[in-house]
C-alpha cells in the first residue's frame, strides 16, 4: 500500500524507506521511537510504542519492514506501527516504489544543461562552468536538490538548476541592457553545486544529513571557495572570479534566509529572485499533489502559510 492511498484503520505491511527517527521517552518514562517513514508517493509520520531498537536514528536512509496501523493525530494521518525491522538481503521490493525522483526526462535535461554551457559566449564563465561540471557532473545529475523543503528527490539538482537556467536564459534577454548573459547563466547553473559536498546521503542517493564542512561551512561559501579555486588555475581575471563568486554568496537574497551577502550587481539580485520562484513553485506543486480540489493545505513551514488548490 502507498503512503497516499492510506486511510485511517488501514492495517499496512510493507517496506518503507526511514527518513527520520527520534529516539524519545513518554511522561511515564517509556521510550518509543518517532519516525517519519516514506515511498515515492510520499511521507507519514509513525511511531512504535515501548522500543528500544534494534532499529535506532542511526539507521536513517535505510529500508524497513513495518507492521501497523493507520491513525490520526491531531488531523493528520500516522501510524503505529507493531512490528518493525530492517530490511534484509531476502527481502524483496522495488527500489522505484520506495524513492521519488524528479518528474523530467532526465537524459534530455542533462543535454539542455550541457547545452546552454556551450551557448555562453564569455570564454572565461564557459572554462569554469566546464570544469565544475567535470568535477561534479555525475552528482548533479543524481542528488536531490536539498533534505526537504522541495526538490528532495533523485535528480531534483538536476531539475531544480535546469528550470533556473531555462528562466535565467528568458530573463537575461528580457534585460539585456542590464544583465551580462554569460555571469548570469554561470551563475544560475553553480550556485548549489556544493551540495554535493555539503550533503551526506543513503545507499538508495536520497540526502540523510550534511556532512562537517556541510555544517560548517554551507555550500554557499564551499561553491565560493570552489569557484576561486578554479578561476585561479584557469588565471580567470580577479574581478570576473569575484563576480560568480559574489552570485554564489548572495543568491540566497537576504542574510534572514541564509545569503552570506545581499546581492550587489543585478545579475546576483536576479539569481536570487529565481532561485526563490523555482524553489517555491515547487513547493506548490510537491503540495498540490497531495491536496483534493477545492481544499487548503495545513500549514507549510517554508511558506509559513496553508496554500488553496483551486479548481
Amino acid at each position: 500500500m502507498y503512503i497516499r492511498d492510506m486511510s485511517i484503520s488501514d492495517q499496512v505491511e510493507g517496506f518503507f524507506l526511514l527518513q527520520d527517527a527520534y529516539a524519545k521517552t513518554t511522561l511515564a518514562g517509556k521510550p518509543f521511537l518517532s519516525m517519519v517513514l516514506s515511498d515515492c508517493t510520499g511521507t507519514m509520520d509513525a511511531q512504535i510504542w515501548d522500543y528500544t531498537g534494534p532499529v535506532t536514528p542511526k539507521d536513517i536512509g535505510a529500508v524497513v519492514k513495518i507492521r501497523g496501523t493507520v491513525s490520526e493525530f491531531k488531523g493528520t494521518l500516522q501510524i503505529t506501527v507493531d512490528r518493525l525491522r530492517l530490511a534484509d538481503a531476502g527481502d524483496q521490493y522495488s527500489v522505484s516504489d520506495l524513492v521519488p525522483t524528479a518528474p523530467i526526462d532526465v537524459e534530455a535535461t542533462w543535454k539542455e544543461l550541457q547545452d546552454i554551457i556551450d551557448s555562453i559566449e564569455d570564454q572565461d564563465y564557459r572554462s569554469i562552468c566546464q570544469k565544475m561540471m567535470n568535477r561534479y557532473g555525475e552528482k548533479v545529475k543524481s542528488l536531490p536538490a536539498a533534505k526537504g523543503i522541495h526538490h528532495s528527490f533523485l535528480n531534483g539538482l538536476l531539475m531544480h538548476t535546469a528550470y533556473m537556467l531555462q528562466t535565467a536564459d528568458f530573463l537575461a534577454g528580457m534585460y539585456g541592457s542590464v544583465i551580462d548573459r554569460s555571469l548570469l547563466i554561470a551563475g544560475t547553473l553553480l550556485h548549489d553545486f556544493a551540495k554535493c559536498e555539503e550533503f551526506t546521503t543513503s545507499s538508495l542517493g536520497l540526502v540523510t544529513d550534511y556532512s562537517m564542512k556541510g555544517q560548517l561551512l554551507g555550500h554557499l561559501v564551499m561553491g565560493a571557495h570552489e569557484v576561486a579555486d578554479i578561476a585561479a588555475e584557469l588565471r580567470i581575471p580577479e574581478e570576473k572570479s569575484v563576480l560568480l563568486q559574489h552570485l554564489i554568496l548572495s543568491h540566497h537574497g537576504e542574510p534572514d534566509f541564509g545569503a552570506a551577502v545581499r546581492p550587489m550587481c543585478a545579475e546576483g539580485e536576479l539569481l536570487s529572485y529565481i532561485d526563490m520562484i523555482d524553489s517555491r513553485m515547487e513547493i506548490y506543486r510537491e503540495t498540490l499533489e497531495e491536496v483534493p480540489a477545492g481544499e487548503f493545505s495545513k500549514r507549510i513551514f517554508a511558506l509559513e502559510r496553508r496554500i488553496y488548490h483551486h479548481n
